[in-house]
C-alpha cells in the first residue's frame, strides 16, 4: 500500500510509544499522539510539532475524532502489565473494541495492533535443536494481560473478515534500549528495529490479518520472523554483544524452572502487576 502520511499513535506517552515517537518520523510519517497521560515533549525535538490528544479509550467520541483524517493507526495502549480481570477488560478489551469501532466509522484501512508474547506465555521455549515458534502456535496466554492480547488478535481477524479492514498483530517481545536479562536476549527487539517493523507493516500490501513476531534477529531466537520478513521487515540487530554480561551476572536459564521453561518468562509465575 502506499507509505500513510498521517498516523494515530495510541499510547504515545508510555515506554514504547516514546521511543516509537522518535523514530518514526524519519520515515516520513506525520504522527497523531493519543495518550490517557499528557503526552510530554520529546528532549531534543527541536521545532517539531505533534498534535496531541488527552483521552481515555473509553471515550468513543474522542477516539473518532482521534481516528478522523489518518492514514493508519498503531495501536498500544493499553495496560501492559497483569491487573485485575475487571481493569483488563476496562483497557484492553472495551478500549481496543471501541477503537476498532471509531476505525471502522471513520474508514480506516490499516491497523498495527501490539500483541504480545504474553498471547502464548504457556508455551514451551525451544529447547536446542527444537524448531522455532511459529506464529500458528495456539493462544496460550499466562496472564489476564496476555488473554487481552488474544482477544485483541481474533477481533483484528473479524474485523479484516467483516469490514475489510486490516491489521498486522505483532506479538512484541520486550522492546527496550538494550536487554536486562538473560531471557530477553531471546525475545529482545531494539527500539531501531521496532521502528524498521512498525514501518514494514504499515507499508506492505495486502496483508489482511497477518501474525507476526517482533524481535530483533538474536543469535538465540526463540521464534520464527519469517511472516515479519514477508511483509518486508529486515532487522539490523542482535541480543548477542550483551549476552556474556548479563550470563555472568544472573546465569544461564534452567529449564527445570517454571519461569525459564516458557515462552512468557517470570509472567506465568510471578506476573509484574501494573502499578495504577
Amino acid at each position: 500500500m502506499p507509505a500513510p502520511r498521517t498516523v494515530l499513535l495510541t499510547g504515545a506517552a508510555g515506554g514504547l510509544g516514546t521511543l516509537m515517537r522518535g523514530l518514526l518520523p524519519s520515515y516520513g510519517y506525520t504522527l497523531r499522539l493519543l495518550d490517557v497521560a499528557p503526552v510530554e515533549p520529546l528532549p531534543g525535538a527541536g521545532e517539531r510539532t505533534e498534535e496531541t490528544i488527552t483521552a481515555d479509550l473509553a471515550d468513543r467520541v474522542a477516539l473518532r475524532e482521534a481516528v478522523r483524517g489518518v492514514d493508519a493507526v498503531v495501536h498500544l495502549a493499553g495496560i501492559s502489565l497483569e491487573a485485575p480481570f475487571e481493569k483488563i477488560v476496562r483497557a484492553n478489551i472495551e478500549g481496543t473494541y471501541n477503537l476498532y469501532e471509531a476505525v471502522r466509522e471513520e474508514g480506516v484501512g490499516r491497523v498495527v495492533f501490539a500483541s504480545s508474547n504474553h498471547a502464548v506465555g504457556y508455551t514451551p521455549r525451544p529447547r536446542e535443536g527444537d524448531p522455532l515458534i511459529g506464529v500458528d502456535t495456539p493462544h496460550r496466554p499466562d496472564t489476564f494481560y496476555g488473554l487481552s492480547k488474544c482477544f485483541g488478535e481474533d477481533l483484528a481477524q473479524l474485523y479484516w473478515d467483516r469490514h475489510g479492514i486490516e491489521t498486522v498483530s505483532i506479538r512484541i517481545g520486550s522492546c527496550f534500549p538494550e536487554p536486562t536479562t538473560v531471557r530477553m536476549l531471546s525475545v529482545w527487539m531494539s527500539p531501531a528495529d521496532g521502528a524498521r517493523l512498525l514501518h514494514a507493516a504499515l507499508t506492505a500490501e495486502g496483508v489482511g490479518h497477518t501474525v507476526v513476531h517482533g524481535s530483533s534477529a538474536n543469535t538465540r531466537l526463540w521464534w520464527d520472523l519469517s511472516s515479519a520478513r514477508a511483509l518486508g521487515y529486515e532487522p539490523q540487530d542482535d541480543s548477542e554483544p550483551y549476552a556474556a554480561e548479563l550470563i555472568a551476572e544472573q546465569g544461564e536459564l534452567d529449564p527445570d524452572r517454571p519461569e525459564h521453561a516458557c515462552l512468557g518468562g517470570h509472567f506465568t509465575t510471578e506476573p509484574p502487576i501494573w502499578p495504577h
